[in-house]
């Protein structure tokens, strides 16, 4: 964008003058969250962030308390530069990204316990969702939007994020974006860089079951059946290790026996030993 001069806020008090400015001049703020290593899934946020606010504001944090021992924080993809040069080219009024020892005086210090997460990523991922409730929550205080936007491929994220929202009184829109998917389907994520070309084909099983689930849910299938089929398909591929599949409401995150209201069907595999997630939404309206 010629002659747009995009900012970098690298602390929480240049973020907070900087918002401060901003809505003097009576602008509406939109925040997207991120952890960098942005794809066409975050440009969609981005731009939808751009059709509804006067300021945006993309966050790049990697943020180290949602990650367990042994997982993959030091490895997890990071580019500033690419980043910067995407959101400069979208219209990105700033960017916040601060080190953790901003973020974090004492991580042990405050946390945000959430709810919902019993199942799935939580039971996978037991610290996972108190990390990203806490520096959700922080990063709502230092920016102050108005709207946050936030992918549905981490539908259990968007949830307990809507819950939190609720529960602590923000004043905030949380919008979810549908899932950006690649021409064959596998869900963008920063994680695919992890796999290899043969584990980059064999992710697009995940897409395949997801195919099938779609196919048979609108006839009110069974949970347990429509378990089995979508295993059944995830099971032709060797290189797929399947975690879980699971039909929930789309509010509670709650498991349900039979398609009811909006419900989320959600998944997770390893490929390689890279583990990704994917899922789809159906409502009663709007698939009648």
């Amino acid at each position: 964008m010629k002659g747009f001069d995009m900012e970098l806020l690298t602390s929480i008090d240049q973020a907070k003058q900087c918002v401060r400015a901003w809505k003097a001049q009576g602008c509406s703020i939109a925040l997207v969250p991120t952890m960098g290593f942005l794809h066409d899934g975050h440009a969609s946020l981005i731009q939808a962030a751009r059709k509804i606010c006067d300021k945006v504001v993309v966050s790049v944090f990697v943020n180290p308390t949602q990650f367990a021992p042994g997982e993959d924080f030091d490895a997890y993809p990071r580019d500033m530069q690419a980043d910067s040069a995407l959101c400069e080219r979208l219209g990105v009024d700033a960017i916040f990204h601060p080190q953790a020892d901003e973020m974090y005086v004492n991580q042990r210090a405050y946390c945000v316990v959430e709810q919902l997460t019993s199942s799935m990523e939580g039971a996978a991922r037991p610290i996972h969702f108190r990390g990203v409730c806490t520096v959700v929550c922080k990063l709502f205080h230092i920016i102050a939007p108005d709207v946050a936007f936030f992918g549905e491929k981490d539908a259990q994220q968007l949830a307990i994020i809507k819950r939190m929202v609720r529960d602590l009184n923000f004043d905030i829109r949380i919008v979810g974006m549908p899932i950006v998917r690649e021409s064959d389907g596998l869900a963008k994520s920063s994680r695919n860089t992890y796999l290899s070309p043969e584990g980059r084909r064999a992710a697009c099983v995940l897409y395949r079951a997801i195919c099938k689930g779609k196919s048979l849910i609108a006839a009110g299938m069974p949970a347990d059946d429509l378990y089995a089929a979508m295993k059944a398909v995830c099971a032709e591929e060797p290189l797929c290790s399947l975690e879980y599949i699971c039909l929930v409401d789309a509010d509670t995150m709650q498991e349900i026996p039979i398609v009811a209201g909006n419900v989320v069907c959600c998944m997770a595999a390893r490929i390689q030993n890279v583990r990704l997630i994917d899922n789809f939404w159906w409502s009663e309206h709007a698939n009648a």
